[in-house]
């Protein structure tokens, strides 16, 4: 296996696993917040607005780390730094 066929291995393995491993943790914390914010709306009804305001910023922040882990793998796959080094190192 020559080396290009190696560096394009890589990205393509590296973005999956960015984007598997990189959205099950907000996945399991959105599910966990949206939980959490609809048992304190149980039991404090009247704090409900205060409640899903504080709930969607913080949706916003772990969806956020979602979304690194695809701007990660887009590099990979589609603007890898290495890529042109071993392209020309290559032949």
């Amino acid at each position: 296996m020559d080396n290009v066929s190696f560096v394009a291995m890589a990205s393509i393995i590296g973005a999956s696993l960015a984007m598997g491993i990189g959205s099950i943790g907000p996945g399991l914390g959105m599910g966990q917040a949206i939980a959490q914010a609809l048992s304190a709306i149980a039991q404090q009804p009247d704090e409900r607005n205060s409640l899903t305001r504080t709930l969607f910023v913080g949706l916003a922040m772990i969806e956020s780390i979602a979304i690194y882990c695809f701007v990660i793998s887009m590099i990979l796959i589609f603007a890898n730094p290495f890529w042109g080094h071993f392209v020309k190192a290559g032949g």
